[in-house]
């Protein structure tokens, strides 16, 4: 521990520690805009200068370390004259266009201009690089409001191992692109949306899709949303609300309201997708079949496995994701029961995650005839058509979601963790082989933050070893092993954004202890619920009964699995 003195504040803090952590301490705001939480420190911006007694040089508070009896300052003139100077340079650089982007409000940039109430003209002649890239379904690049701080670069190449972000040129032509200029669309993004959650401004943001959905509303088309498990943790912390605040009742009254004709839970067709994951898992294993079979619910995930290990695709479950599986039913299934033609069904996916987005115009997704699902939007963009419609949430009441898609199970629930679809399948795979009722339905060992988690499973004889990972990056890790030959495992679980669902591209920007909430939201709302296993969904058995006939069957089949590419030629163009 060493003693040191902030502002006039005498504190004591560990040996390592940064200036700008022991500012925190005592309670003193340093302003950021490079900096992040859950990144390696690169002190690009010099935003966070402070004056330190004995130095002439003005120093990063974020990359400096403490000594013993440092005193610092950090608001002397000096400080405030080369702050605001630095602030001018970036501000020169930025496009001015603050009342119409989509972070006006919950920009880094605002915040810190703001707080430093920087007022001043400035001096420089505003010009900004380049140009909007709009090529992606997910990500909308503008770096013409790029500040260079590295934050997206540092998640796409550091932590999701994708690389498909770089800094090119140099001096006053430096950018943020992808390999060689290309668009992204072209490039080996994944469409996974933590570069958006990694932005301090709006040089990345989620390409929004809510002007078509109102397009089809006024059309009169027979508007229909599913909702994904994650959404419901995160959609009121999206609107001004604690952290991991659950309520579906509310939400389904304010997609009413908004204005789609019905609200479907996708719970159910993460039950469905367990039942068809579950069986074609036994059928590997008692057939011969790749192993160890790999999930194939995240998108970002599939695009990943096609682009760096295309020679593993056997490995991947067939299974489509939740979110198209339903959207075969409702241009299928649905039609038959309800008189309403697929032709005239608008099919809309709300979801965490912003590869669902590319992941709805995939070639493969049209079973049905059509388009499985018409268009995704995210939790970010349905709280904005909540919000534009003057709906006020907190005093909403609350509506059931709608039949016959209503009924969705526990085990369809905890899909928006990591972990999730793993004890999903494991609470109805032990069921079906042992032909014994699972008194324990809580796989602790599959659930937490860990990156890469193992364990263990005893079917009665039967050991199955499971592995999940979150995060691309520990993704790379696991199929480097199966690729080597050095994982021994049955089942993995892959989710692409670290957290899983919750933690998707589409969500309000998180931070871990946000991330810990939404987790705990999640395993609380599987414990409310009165059936906690997919195999035990009334629904479910009877979708069975009248229309798909068995798991794995001829008619499941075509609807509820799907196809791979091989996408490695991107490194060769």
């Amino acid at each position: 521990m060493v003693q040191i003195v902030i502002d006039g504040q005498e504190t004591e803090v560990e040996v390592g520690t940064t200036i700008l952590e022991a500012a925190k301490k005592v309670g003193v705001k340093i302003p950021t805009l490079c900096h992040h939480p859950d990144q390696a420190v690169k002190a690009n911006c010099r935003i966070c200068v402070v004056e330190i007694e004995g130095q002439k040089l003005l120093q990063p508070s974020c990359s400096f370390p403490v000594w013993e009896g440092m005193v610092v300052r950090t608001n002397t003139p000096k400080v405030q004259r080369v702050r605001s100077n630095v602030l001018e340079l970036i501000l020169a650089h930025h496009a001015q266009e603050c009342l119409f982007c989509s972070r006006n409000g919950n920009c880094e940039l605002q915040e810190v201009t703001q707080d430093m109430h920087f007022t001043r003209e400035v001096r420089y002649t505003n010009e900004t690089r380049h140009g909007k890239d709009e090529s992606s379904p997910s990500v909308v690049r503008d770096t013409n409001k790029c500040i260079l701080c590295g934050r997206c670069s540092y998640v796409c190449d550091k932590i999701q191992s994708v690389g498909a972000l770089c800094k090119e040129g140099r001096g006053f032509s430096t950018k943020l692109s992808s390999a060689y200029g290309k668009d992204l669309a072209d490039s080996t993004c994944t469409n996974c949306g933590q570069c958006i959650q990694a932005c301090p401004v709006g040089a990345l943001t989620i390409h929004d899709d809510t002007e078509h959905v109102y397009e089809a509303m006024e059309a009169g088309k027979h508007v229909i949303a599913q909702v994904a498990p994650a959404v419901r943790i995160t959609i009121a912390e999206a609107l001004g609300e604690n952290p991991g605040t659950v309520n579906k009742g509310r939400l389904v009254t304010a997609m009413k309201r908004v204005g789609f004709d019905k609200v479907f839970d996708t719970d159910f067709s993460a039950d469905l997708t367990i039942m068809e994951e579950g069986h074609e898992l036994l059928n590997r294993l008692q057939n011969g079949g790749t192993l160890p079979m790999v999930t194939s619910c995240c998108p970002a995930w599939i695009k990943f496995c096609e682009t760096s290990f295309p020679e593993e695709l056997p490995h991947l479950s067939t299974c489509k994701s939740p979110q198209q599986m339903f959207g075969a039913l409702l241009k299928t299934w649905y039609p038959e029961r309800s008189g309403v033609y697929p032709k005239d069904i608008y099919s809309v996916s709300i979801m965490p995650c912003t590869a669902k987005k590319f992941e709805c115009v995939r070639p493969e997704m049209n079973s049905s005839g059509y388009q499985d699902v018409d268009k995704v939007i995210t939790v970010q963009e349905l709280a904005n058509m909540i919000c534009a419609a003057g709906i006020n949430f907190a005093d909403l009441p609350e509506t059931e979601f709608d039949s016959p898609f209503g009924l969705g199970t526990g085990a369809g629930e905890i899909f928006g963790a990591t972990g999730g679809v793993m004890e999903a399948a494991l609470r109805t795979v032990y069921e079906v082989v042992t032909g014994e009722e699972l008194e324990d339905v809580d796989f602790n060992a599959v659930r937490g933050f860990e990156g890469i988690k193992e364990a263990s499973v005893d079917l009665k004889g039967i050991e199955v070893k499971v592995a999940i990972a979150h995060g691309l990056g520990n993704a790379r890790k696991l199929m480097n092993a199966v690729k080597a030959g050095e994982a021994d495992y049955h089942f993995i679980e892959v989710m692409a954004c670290p957290g899983g669902c919750i933690g998707g591209g589409g969500n309000p920007i998180k931070n871990w202890k946000k991330m810990e909430k939404r987790l705990e939201g999640v395993y609380a709302e599987d414990k409310k619920l009165p059936i906690r296993k997919s195999h035990e969904n009334p629904y479910i058995q009877k979708i069975y009964n009248d229309f798909l006939g068995e798991p794995l069957g001829e008619q499941s089949h075509k609807l509820l699995h799907t196809t791979y590419i091989d996408r490695s030629d991107i490194f060769k163009s």
